[in-house]
């Protein structure tokens, strides 16, 4: 918004009007105007003051007399002392300034305005104490402070609040204590009562009741409008679902609402449905996580944060899952296909790392959890590095190995050395392509991937072994 301009009026004849006004006239007329007048001389050293405020008197400017002024005001005052005196001097339009003077309790500020006393460059000062007006300003900042303060505490206050309410397993109702209709429910109110979320806001109270239930509902909640509370009451839902009800008036915006809770029989006798899933979880000695789409953690299970070395479920929850579990950007990428592709993962074998580095062999078996708002990955890991440490070496490539290997043993003495290697060799190569692509479901860019070679690499070595169809 511009602000308008300053008008002024000055005398029209201050000839005629002052012309008798005698030099204590004039004086007494300054000092009134003023809570502190100053005359200067022409090198700007106070020669005389008036001082009418008691205020400014006991902070000490009585004592400026043969002082510079602009010795008597704080540092970063000083410019503006230079530039009232240099305007005064130049004959330009004075203007109201505030400067501070320093004191022992602080800061004195005082609004001055300064004028030409006529000739020998005499300067009159004429100064209005702002201390009243910096202490109702510092009193208005500490009410700003103060209101904020309890403005953002009432905001965490609710957000506490919200929060329960949303996440309150029992289902919890406010009701417009006439009407009956419901102006706010939380998201347990349609898990129980079998409604989609948001459907019942608006809807009169009974149309969640069995009719049998409406007659002693209606009893209840008449009951709680008249006083502070009522004892609960088993009714049954329209949906057949059994809950304790109960119900308790509050006033706001000198309106009348009614709290209701509905409560399911298992939370009111304290069963958790998965209550024991939840311990056996807790307990068993393979890890398990359940993932987003995005493979970022929503919980696990203990034996999880022991192979992973992290503190608490807590710690772990919102973290990617490849940052602890598989190869990087080989083992997850053919983890996620199988489960798109057939939902499940059987015994997959790979590697699990702490946060601190630590590696070990595990089997991961994983499922989806198909869901319309939120669809999970549910994963399951088994610790492997103890039975692999304790199993007997054997020749465990399978039987094709044992007898390629008893062949070879044969041909010692007869081939050179170099020839069996490289047979040998060759060997190994062919095997390791045949399981990788069994492992990737003939995917050859993954079974690259797994086995660390380029895509132009694995198709050379399957035209040299002849695996595959590469007619394509």
């Amino acid at each position: 918004m511009l602000s308008s301009p300053s008008v002024t009026i000055p005398f029209r004849q201050p000839k005629t009007a002052l012309e008798g006004l005698t030099a204590e006239a004039t004086a007494g007329v300054v000092a009134a105007a003023s809570d502190v007048a100053l005359l200067l001389d022409s090198d700007g050293i106070v020669r005389d003051l008036s001082v009418s405020s008691n205020d400014l008197a006991r902070n000490g400017i009585g004592d400026w007399m043969n002082r510079s002024w602009i010795d008597t005001v704080t540092d970063e005052s000083r410019h503006k002392i230079s530039e009232m005196l240099a305007d005064v001097a130049s004959g330009k339009p004075a203007r109201w300034r505030e400067v501070n003077h320093p004191a022992d309790d602080g800061e004195v500020p005082i609004r001055y305005f300064a004028f030409s006393a006529g000739s020998e460059g005499r300067v009159i000062v004429l100064g209005r104490d702002l201390q009243g007006s910096a202490m109702l300003q510092q009193r208005l900042i500490q009410v700003q402070q103060s209101v904020e303060r309890d403005y953002l505490r009432l905001r965490q206050a609710e957000a506490r609040y919200r929060l329960l309410f949303q996440s309150a397993a029992e289902a919890v109702l406010i009701l417009d204590a006439p009407t009956r209709k419901v102006r706010e429910a939380n998201p347990a109110v349609a898990r129980i009562a079998g409604r989609e979320e948001g459907s019942v806001v608006g809807q009169g109270f009974a149309t969640l009741l069995d009719p049998a239930s409406v007659s002693a509902a209606t009893d209840l909640l008449d009951g709680a409008t008249s006083s502070t509370g009522s004892e609960a009451i088993k009714v049954k839902l329209a949906n057949g679902e059994t809950c304790l009800l109960s119900a308790s008036m509050f006033r706001h915006d000198r309106t009348s609402s009614l709290l209701v809770r509905l409560t399911p029989d298992a939370i009111a006798q304290g069963i958790d449905p998965n209550a024991t899933l939840t311990a056996v979880l807790s307990r068993i000695s393979d890890a398990f996580v359940v993932t987003d789409t995005d493979l970022r953690i929503l919980t696990a299970n203990p034996a999880f944060l022991d192979l992973t070395h992290l503190a608490s479920r807590e710690e772990a929850t919102n973290l990617p899952l490849d940052r602890f579990l598989g190869r990087p950007q080989i083992d997850l990428k053919i983890m996620l296909a199988q489960l798109r592709d057939h939902g499940a993962l059987r015994n997959f074998a790979t590697v699990i790392r702490s946060q601190f580095g630590d590696q070990e062999d595990v089997e991961v078996t994983a499922v989806v959890v198909p869901d319309d708002t939120q669809p999970t990955y549910g994963f399951s890991i088994r610790n492997v590095a103890r039975r692999m440490a304790e199993a007997p070496v054997a020749p465990a490539i399978g039987g094709a190995v044992s007898q390629s290997v008893e062949q070879l043993t044969h041909l010692i003495g007869r081939v050179p050395m170099k020839d069996i290697v490289r047979d040998s060799t060759d060997l190994i190569e062919k095997l390791c392509i045949e399981a990788a692509l069994t492992l990737t479901s003939d995917n050859r860019a993954s079974a690259a991937d797994v086995l660390g070679l380029s895509r132009q690499s694995l198709y050379s070595k399957l035209r040299r072994y002849g695996l595959g169809d590469l007619d394509d």
